[in-house]
Formats: structure tokens, sequence, C-alpha cells
């Protein structure tokens, strides 16, 4: 299995991407704050760190005994990478469905 596909797995649990996108917009948490946010209990976080860590989508830094997770730059480089590698792909798609919405922007022709 490929970094990618391992970094894409990971972020196919809605929960990991929900740690992820915390830890984008906050930087650093230790462990305990993203427990504290979360609906799950703070084992099953941990479990999804893990997942994420093994991934190489998060760091953790221990510091005594407490654990601290940010997001890997290199991850989201590789997913930006990729994003714009197929770039061309997505714009001639959207491009069809622009086209097709105009010709019957409201569905009736069915």
């Amino acid at each position: 299995m490929t970094q990618l596909t391992r970094t894409f797995a990971a972020l196919s649990d809605p929960t990991r991407l929900s740690l992820v996108e915390t830890l984008i917009a906050s930087g650093e948490l230790p462990a305990g704050a993203l427990a504290a946010q979360a609906t799950i209990s703070a084992p099953a976080i941990s479990r999804h760190l893990k997942v994420l860590r093994e991934a190489g989508v998060v760091r953790q830094r221990i510091e005594g005994t407490h654990r601290f997770y940010s997001v890997d730059a290199g991850a989201l480089a590789r997913i930006n990478s990729w994003t714009m590698d197929h770039r061309s792909f997505w714009g001639k798609s959207l491009d069809r469905l622009d086209g097709m919405l105009a010709l019957d922007p409201e569905g009736e022709d069915q």
C-alpha cells in the first residue's frame, strides 16, 4: 500500500477526518483535548489517533505523561499534490456538469 493510499484510507473515517480538521484549525493539541471534544470514548479516540499516526497523517509528541498531536504537513502536501495532478479531470467533469445543468437547470426534461 502506498503512503497516499494509507493517507486516504485513514481519512475515509468521519471521526478521523474530524480529528484532522480540528488539528488543522487549532494546531497541536493534547489527546485529552481531542477526546473532550468527541462524542466517543477516550480509548476510541486513541485508536483513531493511532491509525492516523501510522498512516503518517498526524505526528505525536510525548512530554512527560502527555501526548500531543499535530497534522503532518507532508500528508497535506501529498493530498494537495495528488489533487493538483488530477485537477484537469475534475475541471473537465465539472465543466460537463455545468453544461448539463445549463441545458436543463430545473431537471424538468425527465
